[in-house]
């Protein structure tokens, strides 16, 4: 059974976090690697009787339960956590960007109470940190994990009693961290790419640039992923050049190589036409003069504002909501 709603810990449970009045603590569960600089695995709630009492094997790929056994009058004094199965993909470290899917119950009856992430359609993903809420139930889990949360009765801000609840949070997937599609032979005319061990692209101007009326794209690397939308929210590398003298000005790349996120709807036109309809996993190369970048109206200000750009860019993965009826 599934019962379609949106993205479950951004609002129920997340919030249900500070009721609890959970904090991070030593946890004896599979993901914690004992690391005291490990910021991630030490914000892990920490496990309790609640939790361990449970019984809730599977992984995703099971999908979420239409009901689990919670005994008689469990209720633990705080939250809990657990991972149930420990998953044998890689190590949740911060600044990921993880895909979940999460079912909630409820810790008096354990009936299936909400569920998202099971039919195919994702959750839009949230970054990992150890500075947010979420770490204290994500910590350092391996992707492939089930963990299972508890929480106790608590009062909502309008003095309305909220029953226990306990929540299975499967880690599905996390993006690679550069693009891993077909080398494409490089077109002519366009800016030349080298690449270093970790993905990072140097980029070279041929002394003849040209720079045409709108954005000209050509792919490095063919993915085939799932394609980029004008509705997507694209996770992906990328570094930007001056067209004029390749000075870089911005790059994911020189932030150690830490991801980025963003709706396409919301970048500039020059950047929407190089990525949508490409496929995730590929590569491309987007020279885009400065009608279609910076040179808006009131943006004189803009370093870039004069400027045609260049940018290559990894595309890593993708969310695009599921239409709505």
């Amino acid at each position: 059974m599934r019962i379609r709603s949106a993205a479950l810990m951004s609002v129920a449970v997340i919030g249900s976090l500070a009721l609890a009045g959970c904090s991070g603590g030593a946890d004896d569960s599979a993901d914690s690697s004992g690391e005291a600089d490990n910021e991630l695995c030490a914000a892990a709630g920490a496990t309790g009787d609640v939790v361990d009492g449970l019984n809730v094997e599977g992984t995703f790929d099971d999908g979420a339960p239409e009901s689990i056994d919670v005994g008689e009058g469990v209720e633990p004094a705080a939250y809990e956590r657990t991972v149930s199965t420990e998953g044998d993909g890689e190590e949740l470290v911060e600044g990921d960007y993880l895909f979940y899917a999460s079912a909630t119950y409820s810790l008096a009856t354990g009936e299936l109470q909400d569920s998202a992430g099971y039919d195919g359609e994702d959750i839009a993903p949230t970054q990992v940190s150890a500075s947010a809420d979420t770490a204290a139930i994500f910590g350092c889990a391996t992707v492939g994990s089930r963990i299972v949360t508890a929480y106790p009765a608590s009062t909502d801000a309008d003095g309305n009693q909220v029953d226990g609840l306990v929540q299975i949070i499967d880690l599905v997937r996390v993006p690679a961290k550069k693009a891993w599609g077909e080398d494409v032979e490089p077109t002519a005319g366009m800016p030349t790419v080298e690449l270093a061990e970790n993905g990072e692209p140097t980029i070279t101007l041929p002394d003849d640039l040209k720079v045409g009326d709108t954005t000209e794209t050509a792919v490095l690397k063919q993915g085939d992923g799932a394609e980029v939308t004008a509705d997507s929210t694209a996770i992906v590398q990328y570094k930007g050049v001056k067209a004029s003298d390749g000075t870089e000005f911005d790059s994911s790349w020189s932030r150690d190589a830490a991801l980025a996120a963003f709706p396409i709807s919301g970048v500039v036109e020059g950047f929407q036409n190089a990525l949508i309809g490409q496929k995730v996993g590929s590569q491309v190369i987007a020279v885009i003069p400065k009608a279609e970048g910076y040179h808006v109206e009131g943006g004189e200000d803009n370093e870039l504002y004069d400027e045609d750009l260049i940018f290559v860019v990894d595309i890593v993965d993708v969310y695009t909501p599921a239409a709505t009826e």
